[in-house]
Order: C-alpha cells, then sequence, then structure tokens
C-alpha cells in the first residue's frame, strides 16, 4: 500500500484552491516519487491545518496541488519551549529535530559563556523543524527565536512561564518528583558542552521561576541530555501525562 506523501505548505489552504509548489518540492513529488496528476498529498501547516490534496497540474520543473477538504485542525503540542545553548552542524541539526518529534512549541536559542557556535543559521534551524513535523504527524510547526544572551532571557521571562534547567545538585534528587511541583506552561533549558559557569548557575538560582532538576549520576552530551529531560518534561507536564 502506497504511503501518501506529507508536506508543510506556507500557502494559505482552502478547499478548491490550487498551489503552485516550490521547485524542491515539486521535484521531490514528480522526480522521486514518480508521482502524476491526480495522486493524492497530504499538506499542513500552523494556520489552516491539514488538508487532503492532489496533484493538479505537473510539468518538467514545476508542479501544483488542488486541495480538496481539510481533514485535521491545527494541533499545538502543550505549551513548553526548548531553550538550548547552540551546538555546531550535524548535533544542532539531530537536537532541533528531536524537539520537534517531542512536541516543544517553541526553539529558543540562547547564548551562554561558553556557547563555542554563537552565530546560529536560523533557516536551517527551520527547515529541520518542517522536516521533522513532516515526518511525525504534526499538524503544527514550531517557532525558530533569534538566538539571546542568558542574562538577557532570564531579565526579560515571561511571567508564568516555569524555566527548568539540569544540576546535578539539584535540591531534589528524582527529576519527575521536582517536575510535579510544576505545572505549564513551561520551558526546559539544555546549557552548553562545558556547561554553565558559576556565575550563570547563580544568576539561574537566584530566579524565582527556575527550577533545577538532576539527570541522573552520568554526565551527559548536551544533545543527549536535550532528549532526555525534554521526554522528562513531555512525560510529567505534556501531552503524554495528559492522555495517561
Amino acid at each position: 500500500m502506497k504511503t501518501t506523501p506529507r508536506l508543510h505548505l506556507d500557502a494559505a489552504l482552502s478547499p478548491g484552491r490550487e498551489v503552485d509548489l516550490p521547485r524542491e518540492q515539486a521535484h521531490y513529488l514528480t522526480g522521486v516519487l514518480r508521482l502524476s496528476s491526480g495522486d493524492p498529498v497530504s499538506v499542513f501547516n500552523a494556520r489552516d491545518g491539514e488538508w487532503l490534496a492532489y496533484l493538479a497540474t505537473v510539468s518538467k520543473k514545476t508542479a501544483s496541488i488542488r486541495c480538496e477538504r481539510r481533514v485535521s485542525e491545527v494541533k499545538p503540542p502543550p505549551d513548553i519551549d526548548y531553550v538550548f545553548a547552540p551546538l555546531k552542524h550535524a548535533r544542532l541539526d539531530y537536537v532541533v529535530q528531536k524537539a520537534t518529534e517531542l512536541g516543544a512549541r517553541r526553539l529558543r536559542p540562547v547564548i551562554t559563556q561558553r556557547t563555542i557556535a554563537e552565530r546560529v543559521n536560523l533557516d536551517r534551524m527551520t527547515a529541520n523543524v518542517i522536516e521533522a513535523a513532516e515526518q511525525c504527524n504534526l499538524v503544527f510547526v514550531p517557532e525558530v527565536h533569534e538566538p539571546v544572551k542568558l542574562p538577557k532571557l532570564l531579565h526579560e521571562w515571561e511571567q508564568g512561564r516555569a524555566l527548568v534547567y539540569c544540576d546535578e545538585t539539584a535540591a531534589i534528587a528524582n527529576p519527575v518528583e521536582a517536575l510535579k511541583l510544576l505545572k505549564a506552561p513551561a520551558a526546559i533549558l539544555i546549557g552548553p558542552e562545558g556547561g554553565f559557569t558559576v556565575e550563570e548557575k547563580a544568576l539561574l538560582k537566584s530566579c524565582t521561576f527556575v527550577t533545577a532538576i538532576s539527570l541522573g549520576p552520568r554526565i551527559m552530551r548536551a544533545d543527549t541530555a536535550a532528549v532526555a529531560a525534554l521526554t522528562l518534561v513531555q512525560a510529567v507536564l505534556g501531552d503524554w501525562h495528559h492522555n495517561s
């Protein structure tokens, strides 16, 4: 049984509307998948939801789809942000994809004193977010924010949103018990490979909205810690908890 391909389209989606596909998507459907006019395609965005569509016109370099009917409304994940010190290249691609799959609503790069990759390619991040959303059946696309420095992030923090960060010296050793004291909206903060500096830890501990959690006795790489922490937050505060 052939699987219907699934694509994110930034264009408005409505009954009977015909949308010209970007060249890359047109090539993927017609050149890679070998689809032809009349074949079904699933398209979605964060405004109009997910739609059943069909390939309308196909030429050597272009293609269009015609929307037929909406099959799902927009479904935002729980109000949980992923705040992180950027990593380099492939490892950053990995954590961005996994954060999307694990249900982060926003991705917010933060520059710390030990951040190595201070330049963030937001277009590449957005492309990875969209690809992950297409693959994991998400009827939503997480927001990708501009990088900010840690002191500015904390100074301008949204009132009412808990911020969780990983610290092996956390007062409550069991991370689940620590998270049970919180509720969404929330955010998980993952620091750089070298960890937070003494000054940054002091700054975090001085903020009343910040909670430290422990990820156990082993020192994890930043990308591993991101997956572990997001999994915990989803299980206790996110849709995994609500669906149990």
